[in-house]
């Protein structure tokens, strides 16, 4: 008798437990014990980020240091996974993987914008930066602004702006007036503003990826080229050209950029880690840029055969007189209210 007493507080302690669970369905996980790590593991949040330089290049480090800072910041919640060197997109190809989803982030040269969004064609525009502290003002100030708003209507995020440094002209024939550009071929980054900038000069101009420029080089495919010394230094591009001019007649760049519709579909505080991450390492990149191509420009002029010449500020002048009529064909294409502000820019001393 008392086993059968035994048996039936069993059950009915049995179905209590369960009314009493029924009715605490509504609970927080934690509250029955939720194992935290697992819903940790499950939620893990992936970030695809190509780019199509060198590992080593400003870029290149940035990307790392970036993806470095968010495994930190989320305790390894969030991977940023990086491809270099073209090897998952091309710069080509990367805008649109990026618009459908196939890659989340990207940092293309403000060239291959320019191509999708007429704007950014203000960036490529000969000398439209006199050194590194009108670049610095032009990314955080207004123009940086207007210019990352022309990127939500075609679902990307513009999140930062990153430095490589300023470019100079490399070719296989001494240039040092705009006399001298007169029948050569020079590769670019497909850009509208870059192609009439060396129509300009009586050079033709040929869009090719970057992956590709040394093979160009080395085929007499073209005669020279455009690039920072750091480009130049780590593809290794002096192994096939004969004369470097240093102009800095031109800025090479990167806009960080998000898909519009990952991001909106993060939770806050990955935003919030994603963010910090970024502002540290556009700091860092623009530390390093400096640093890379001064160091390099030592090692070019040590290791290369190159000759190389530096411009006069008087040579540079005329270089950027040549270069006007680049500026009166594309106002209209860029606007007015971006061609203002590169106007208040050029005024202050």
């Amino acid at each position: 008798m008392r086993s059968i007493a035994s048996i039936v507080a069993f059950v009915l302690l049995g179905l209590l437990s369960a009314v009493i669970i029924g009715f605490r369905s509504d609970l927080p996980f934690a509250s029955l014990g939720y194992d935290e790590e697992q819903e940790g593991l499950s939620e893990r949040i992936i970030i695809k980020f190509s780019h199509v330089v060198a590992e080593n290049t400003p870029k290149g480090l940035a990307v790392d240091r970036f993806s470095q800072l968010v495994k930190e910041k989320s305790n390894g919640r969030v991977e940023v996974q990086v491809f270099p060197n073209g090897i998952l997109h091309s710069d080509q190809t990367e805008m649109d993987a990026l618009r459908r989803g196939d890659i989340q982030m990207i940092a293309p040269a403000f060239s291959n914008l320019a191509n999708r969004i007429p704007a950014w064609s203000v960036l490529d525009l000969p000398y439209v930066f006199r050194d590194q502290q009108d670049v610095e003002q032009a990314f955080h100030g207004k123009i940086g602004g207007m210019l990352f708003e022309t990127l939500e209507p075609l679902n990307m995020k513009g999140l930062a702006f990153w430095s490589n440094g300023f470019k100079q002209m490399t070719s296989n024939k001494p240039i040092r007036t705009p006399q001298d550009f007169a029948g050569q071929r020079f590769r670019i980054i497909q850009s509208p503003v870059l192609e009439a900038q060396f129509r300009t000069l009586g050079a033709t101009a040929q869009g090719a990826p970057f992956n590709d420029v040394y093979r160009k080089l080395a085929n007499n495919e073209v005669d020279g080229q455009e690039n920072t010394i750091s480009n130049i230094y780590s593809k290794r591009l002096y192994q096939v050209q004969k004369y470097m001019t240093v102009s800095n007649h031109g800025y090479l760049g990167y806009a960080v950029i998000i898909n519009k519709s990952f991001w909106e579909k993060l939770p806050p505080d990955v935003q919030r880690v994603l963010t910090e991450a970024l502002e540290e390492a556009t700091a860092y990149s623009d530390q390093i840029a400096v640093s890379m191509n001064e160091q390099q420009w030592k090692q070019l002029t040590k290791e290369s055969s190159m000759e190389i010449h530096v411009l006069t500020p008087q040579e540079q002048a005329v270089w950027r007189e040549a270069l006007q009529p680049v500026y009166k064909s594309f106002a209209p294409m860029i606007g007015s209210a971006l061609m203002d502000e590169i106007s208040k820019l050029h005024r202050q001393q």
